[in-house]
């Protein structure tokens, strides 16, 4: 995979992987694909102020992106039982997955702020596994979800 520092951006294979869900059963991001688009969320760290502001916001869309044929799973380095936690406190419908070591934020390229704080990134994955979308922005936490969501339609529209 001849990336180099950028990252995996639009048109690149999203590189697959199996990590821990917030229940502590694997998840493999390529049985995940083939019947519905992945939206795929890299967050900094439960229960602060932006990333649930985040996880909320797609929380309050996880019908609409279900509707149009998408799973939403949000990664960050918090242990399983973190996660859970966190998922429980605020009532997520959808999929954490603790990526401890950032093994898969690294082989995303997810880049870090000033060199200490996980990115905040978020790559829409179309059925073949492919990057349709990224979107970089750790301030401008509702338009993940906007952004994501509108391409998800896209591509639901020329699948259909």
């Amino acid at each position: 995979m001849a990336r180099g520092t950028r990252g995996i951006g639009v048109g690149d294979p999203a590189p697959d992987f199996t990590l821990p869900a917030q229940s502590g059963t694997p998840v493999r991001l390529h049985d995940r694909l083939g019947e519905r688009v992945v939206v795929l969320y890299f967050y900094p760290k439960d229960d602060t102020p932006g990333c649930t502001a985040e996880a909320c916001a797609f929380r309050d869309s996880h019908e609409v992106f279900a509707e149009a044929g998408a799973e939403v799973i949000g990664i960050s380095s918090d242990s399983v039982d973190r996660h859970a936690a966190f998922a429980d406190r605020h009532g997520l419908p959808f999929t954490l997955l603790s990526d401890k070591g950032g093994a898969v934020r690294k082989s995303y390229g997810v880049p870090s702020v000033l060199g200490l704080l996980p990115g905040r990134v978020t790559y829409v994955i179309d059925r073949q596994g492919v990057v349709r979308h990224v979107f970089n922005s750790m301030t401008v936490v509702d338009k993940h979800v906007t952004e994501a969501l509108e391409v998800v339609r896209g591509l639901a529209a020329v699948e259909d």
